[in-house]
């Protein structure tokens, strides 16, 4: 079983035991975490069901690992011949989930 779940205005595709890294959620380690935007699930016996725009009543449920930076991003702005230069750096905050449980 598999299922595409939006979150942090991405979409992921997942199946129970995966482990993703999403935007930051609230919650601490070991926490569960259920995402309730399914787009679609995928199932060999039942068939595939995709949502317009969400599956009704689909939810996938995980468990949180921890929370982690990402690289860190230089963000420069230049404008010739003016003497205006700002640099600024971003490290962006990611949640990691495994995936446990899809019910449709």
């Amino acid at each position: 079983m598999q299922a595409v779940i939006k979150t942090g205005g991405k979409q992921h595709r997942v199946k129970p035991g995966d482990v993703i890294r999403v935007e930051k959620l609230k919650g601490n380690s070991g926490d569960t975490v259920e995402f309730g935007e399914v787009l679609m699930v995928s199932d060999s016996e039942k068939g595939s069901k995709v949502g317009s725009p969400l599956v009704e009543n689909a939810r996938v449920k995980g468990k949180i690992l921890g929370h982690e930076k990402g690289e860190k991003i230089i963000v420069f702005k230049f404008k010739r011949k003016k003497g205006y230069r700002r640099k600024r750096g971003h490290r962006q905050v990611y949640t990691t989930v495994e995936i446990t449980d899809i019910e449709s």
